[in-house]
């Protein structure tokens, strides 16, 4: 166990720099006005666009891509369609040519090989003032062709030979930039500009962050010279050794927080201890349970009876695919709280979800005499009273339900276990309710049916526990999935009529994308009227379920599915969680190309709960990117969750996939999880080791490590990623 040191400020959730730059040293902490160049106006644009405030900030302001200025061309040998070219030659003339609005400035350029034209648009007064007819410049930018001629838009210009060729890299970096920074004349030549003169000034002042021993073992350069080249490489290899400096210190120090905000959680955290498996959970175990558990089932089962035993706080994030059997893993854990006298609660995300839950758990349950209630925000008063009643008495064993359970009315007699379903749906002040329902904070387990890569799982839950059900029940069919356009949408009908003349429904999935609700209810309620067309009363019936109708009506609807009195189920996501129909065994999801890979296998994942063949028909327009075949044909190769996800990482990045309320969640400066997984399982372990060999990093070799990070935490705090 790790004894660490200091309680964490209050998080910050802006941009986070987790770089180990001495923040403590005061030359660092200067805001950037004050550096020569930049000036109140200038500093102001940066903080408003950017973010950035003092010294340090504008060290970790990276460049996002280089250019490579070591090649040049002649006039001569300018052809259309160019990238980015460089040329030297002499400014020969200059002049203002009218436009039907303002003007513009031409400057004639020529070398030993020909002529070609300059042309800017804006700031020419100043261009006019400072440009010297007759000498030498090197020239930047993309050339445009004109009949024979060739001119080049507003050109990146310095003078040749540069002044300060000891400083001026081949490889230039270009920063980041908006049109207010054009405006208050911030070119990328000024950016580095200031860059440079940061380092030159105050660069002697850099302290490591590191201990010499991990950068050894990493085979990483000095902090200062991974500053220097990440701004002004002097060829690739420097660049590439500066990225691997800075971004592994960037994942490393984001992982001593995690696991420093795990070791204070152990040590300080007290939990309820479960010290007992006894009646309840025996008594279902051995007769009551409806199959045997997978080897996966029962290897988190234990994992989990031993957080509960350990007299601290359980906080356990357990994945698993559709279908793997979480619920069950959740039931068992239930049992165990009651049989050392504790309640449980289960918070899920929709009403529809949680009813689900409340119906099976209850079949589940029913046999041992257990109580178990249902919360919803749609329970009326007169019940809602009589169950806060009983709940605060003791009466009611397990509580299921959604946002309702963080109410304050809402007070257990001896909440010992609380389990929470699709955890990136609730944010951290809601859960942290559930926190403060006792003086010692109930157990916490996390459950996800959205399968995280691992290198996701490490940044964004490393302060959890992590249990993987990575095995299906036996038995189970794999889902047939195809992808079928527009043009063969009659063929599909004709085969939702073959499934349900055998007796199967079928889900009719459309998409729900926040930004064009009233587009995609539009396409919902064109959807359904074109299928009751094609399955008329009475020989079909038809249910609707979308986000805009009342509880009560959604609830209706969904019942006559369940129970299958509607063949077909027309929907949005709404279903994408939780609904059980084991009867359901075709799934058909419309404009599949507007949905990641991590929504439709969990789509995907309604079906293919019954013993018949299932089927998923992902249906998309004729014409479709590249990005969304891909999709789609990886779907259809595979039936595997963690697979799935590791794709979905690469094409959409970590904020898509955690869902729409996550995007951007990890604001990372420099590094990247989907091309540095590597990177970082290396620096976890580091951490790990070092932490594990000195807690409290009191070793001498461990000073340098112990002050950087200190100074992390105290401007700057990872926070729980998940908002």
């Amino acid at each position: 166990m790790y004894v660490l040191w200091g309680e964490s400020q209050t998080p910050n959730r802006q941009n986070l720099y987790l770089s180990g730059v001495n923040h403590s040293s005061q030359i660092f902490q200067t805001p950037l006005v004050y550096l020569k160049g930049v000036g109140p106006q200038r500093a102001k644009v940066m903080a408003e666009v950017f973010g950035l405030h003092t010294f340090v900030d504008l060290l970790h302001f990276f460049p996002f891509r280089y250019v490579d200025k070591t090649q040049w061309l002649t006039i001569a040998q300018l052809q259309p369609n160019l990238a980015e070219i460089q040329i030297k030659g002499t400014l020969v003339h200059l002049e203002e040519v009218p436009q039907k609005r303002g003007s513009r400035l031409v400057g004639h350029f020529s070398d030993e090989t020909g002529s070609m034209e300059l042309v800017w648009f804006k700031g020419t007064k100043w261009l006019r003032q400072n440009l010297k007819i007759g000498h030498k410049y090197s020239v930047f930018g993309k050339v445009q062709r004109f009949g024979s001629s060739y001119s080049m838009p507003h050109p990146d210009m310095e003078i040749y030979p540069p002044e300060k060729a000891q400083f001026t890299a081949s490889i230039r970096p270009i920063y980041p930039s908006s049109e207010r920074l054009q405006s208050a004349q911030i070119s990328q030549k000024v950016i580095g500009g200031w860059v440079m003169e940061l380092l030159l000034q105050y660069g002697k002042h850099l302290e490591e962050s590191l201990p010499n021993s991990l950068m050894e073992r990493q085979v990483l350069i000095g902090l200062p010279q991974a500053l220097f080249h990440i701004h002004f490489p002097k060829n690739l290899n420097l660049l590439a050794q500066a990225q691997k400096r800075l971004k592994f210190e960037e994942l490393f120090f984001i992982q001593m927080q995690l696991l420093r905000n795990k070791a204070i959680r152990r040590s300080k955290v007290k939990g309820y201890a479960f010290n007992l498996v006894g009646q309840y959970f025996n008594e279902f175990y051995q007769h009551h349970l409806p199959f045997e558990l997978t080897n996966a089932q029962k290897r988190v089962v234990k994992e989990i009876r031993s957080d509960l035993g350990s007299n601290a706080q359980m906080n356990r994030l357990l994945q698993g695919d559709v279908g793997s059997g979480k619920t069950m893993v959740a039931v068992l854990c239930f049992l165990m709280a009651v049989d050392n006298g504790f309640q449980s609660c289960l918070v899920a995300p929709t009403e529809i979800l949680a009813q689900q839950h409340f119906n099976g758990i209850s079949d589940l349950l029913a046999p041992l005499g257990l109580r178990v209630a249902l919360l919803t925000g749609s329970i009326k008063n007169k019940e809602r009273t009589t169950l806060l009643t009983d709940l605060k008495e003791g009466k009611i064993h397990v509580l299921v339900g959604t946002h309702a359970l963080f109410e304050d009315t809402v007070i257990f007699h001896h909440l010992g276990l609380a389990v929470i379903d699709e955890q990136h749906r609730f944010g951290v002040a809601q859960r942290a309710k559930l926190w403060h329902k006792n003086d010692i904070p109930p157990h916490v387990l996390v459950m996800t049916a959205t399968p995280i890569p691992r290198t996701l799982a490490m940044s964004l839950y490393g302060d959890l526990d992590i249990s993987v059900i990575d095995e299906l029940p036996p038995g189970r069919q794999e889902i047939k999935t195809v992808w079928r356009t527009d043009a063969h949408r009659l063929k599909v009908f004709g085969f939702i009529k073959e499934q349900i003349a055998l007796g199967r429904q079928v889900y009719i999935v459309y998409p729900l994308i926040n930004e064009s609700q009233a587009m995609d209810y539009k396409d919902l309620m064109d959807g359904y009227e074109s299928i009751t067309r094609e399955f008329p009363m009475p020989n079909y019936q038809v249910s609707i379920v979308h986000g805009q109708m009342k509880s009560d009506d959604k609830a209706i609807e969904m019942d006559r599915f369940v129970r299958g009195i509607s063949q077909i189920m027309v929907a949005t996501t709404v279903i994408e969680v939780g609904v059980n129909v084991p009867n359901a065994s075709v799934m058909v999801i419309e404009s599949a190309e507007r949905f990641g890979l991590s929504q439709l296998h969990q789509l995907r994942g309604r079906v293919g709960r019954g013993a018949e063949q299932s089927y998923c028909i992902l249906m998309s327009a004729d014409q479709i990117s590249e990005d969304a075949k891909l999709r789609l044909h990886t779907m259809t190769q595979t039936n595997d969750g963690f697979t799935l996800s590791e794709v979905d990482l690469k094409l959409r990045g970590p904020g898509d996939l955690m869902g729409t309320q996550q995007s951007g969640v990890l604001q990372l400066k420099i590094a990247d999880l989907t091309q540095d997984q590597e990177l970082l399982s290396l620096a976890r372990k580091e951490a790990m080791s070092i932490l594990h060999a000195d807690p409290t990093l009191s070793q001498t070799e461990h000073s340098v490590l112990k002050k950087a990070f200190e100074a992390v935490l105290r401007h700057k705090n990872i926070w729980n990623y998940i908002s």
